[in-house]
């Protein structure tokens, strides 16, 4: 069978032109997303003193609450859970799955949460937070900074300790009660995100999953007089939906081979706990607490009247090191596309998952081609793990001036080191290994066959 389809994986300059990025995305592609907020970060607002402790020395660093404005609307507060990264002046974040980051691998994950269930500012009682912790009182900067040590601890297993002694205790309390509590659920998500099938069939269904009251549902703009609706199951046209309903890509018999988009949007408070990542190497960080803000979710669909017609999507794999291309042939031939060397082949009918294996903080880029025009890119930046090491041998203390000289690095004005407490030093290296890395020779790729059959 001819080839259907090719990958292609850009590495080495592009790892550099995205550590030096200031919140842009990986060579310029879309990043590809799981729904929910997008935001841009403001920096540190609400903050006490902390004290990093590692073998190199100790560490006199900002912590507490960072600020994000999303995207249409709202207001997010955050922590840090990447101790060792520097956020990026303006970075942008897209809320992301735990699985999507450090936390997915982190058995401690479910007792951050319960910590910012439990503090400032999901509890801005303070008189009665500080009883509850045994201290005589607290101020909004002591709140934030005993929460991000008390996170440190579980995030990034620091041995931090709050400047303040109030503070400090509160970080012991939270860190001694703190108990398991699961994942949150996305603000508004569509599952799956990618669906595939023949002109004159529902292609579908594409369930929406979210916390808001209702959805607003656009159908894709460019194929307006096509005839292509975006319905439920009783062939009502769908304008606005709720969590648990049912989409389906409505595509008219006589249509050409083709692919659209649908858009949902609401306006929610995004779920405490939720993780927010960056593609361009800007620290972690995890949802304390949210305004009414615009989420947003998108699903594609493709069709043709024969060969194969596959439904492709990805999604970062933290547990496995890498990315998880699923891809889903509704046609009657098998898709058969080549992926960092390797060829792989989808049965008509069937879905399967292959696993992109990648190193740490290694960007990736590559495309899937496919007939009938079909083209998907994904691009982004593993990032699983919180690693790295203060370098300083000096306590650095705030009042110094910036931009400051840490390690014989000198951190640029766009980076909030303050807010990290971790050294400059770490983005640099990491930016010199991976821009050094070419990719070449057979790389192994995990496949992980999953046979589902043919039709809804």
């Amino acid at each position: 069978m001819a080839r259907l389809g090719a990958v292609t994986l850009v590495s080495g300059l592009v790892a550099a032109s995205v550590l030096a990025g200031s919140g842009a995305a990986a060579a310029d592609g879309r990043p590809q997303t799981q729904g929910g907020a997008t935001a841009t970060i403001n920096g540190l607002k609400t903050y006490g003193e902390a004290v990093i402790h590692e073998d190199g020395g100790d560490q006199r660093v900002a912590a507490g609450l960072f600020e994000m404005s999303v995207d249409g609307g709202g207001t997010l507060q955050t922590y840090c859970v990447d101790l060792h990264n520097p956020t990026q002046r303006d970075a942008r974040y897209q809320e992301t799955p735990w699985s999507g980051t450090s936390l997915g691998t982190n058995k401690d994950a479910g007792r951050i949460r319960w910590i910012l269930q439990n503090s400032y500012p999901q509890v801005n009682d303070l008189a009665a937070l500080a009883r509850k912790a045994g201290v005589g009182g607290l101020t909004e900067q002591d709140a934030a900074a005993g929460t991000q040590v008390a996170i440190w601890r579980y995030s990034d297993g620091a041995k931090a300790d709050a400047v303040d002694p109030q503070a400090e205790k509160l970080a012991d309390y939270l860190e001694k009660s703190a108990r398991g509590s699961a994942e949150p659920q996305a603000s508004l998500t569509l599952d799956p995100p990618a669906v595939s099938g023949r002109p004159g069939d529902l292609l579908g269904p594409v369930t929406v999953h979210t916390n808001a009251d209702s959805v607003a549902v656009s159908p894709p703009a460019d194929l307006a007089g096509s005839g292509v609706r975006i319905i439920d199951r009783t062939g009502k046209v769908i304008t606005s939906a709720r969590n648990g309903s049912e989409l389906y890509f409505d595509i008219p018999e006589d249509a050409d081979d083709g692919s659209a988009q649908l858009t949902v949007q609401a306006s929610t408070t995004v779920p405490v706990g939720r993780a927010f990542a960056s593609e361009s190497r800007s620290q972690t960080q995890i949802l304390a607490g949210s305004s009414e803000s615009t989420v947003s979710a998108t699903a594609s669909a493709t069709w043709a009247d024969k060969g194969a017609i596959p439904a492709v999507s990805a999604r970062k794999n933290c547990a496995r090191g890498g990315v998880d291309i699923t891809t889903a042939n509704k046609g009657d031939q098998p898709f058969t596309f080549e992926l960092m060397g390797a060829e792989h082949t989808i049965p008509a009918g069937a879905i399967r998952t292959v696993t992109v294996p990648l190193q740490e903080d290694q960007p990736y880029d590559f495309t899937i081609t496919g007939p009938n025009g079909f083209s998907q890119r994904f691009t982004g930046v593993l990032d699983c793990r919180t690693q790295g090491a203060l370098t300083t041998k000096s306590t650095r203390t705030l009042s110094e001036p910036s931009p400051a000289t840490v390690g014989g690095y000198t951190t640029p004005p766009d980076t909030d080191l303050a807010a990290t407490g971790g050294s400059a030093i770490t983005p640099m290296i990491a930016g010199v290994a991976i821009g050094l890395v070419v990719i070449g020779g057979a790389v192994l790729v995990v496949l992980r066959r999953k046979e589902t059959p043919t039709g809804e």
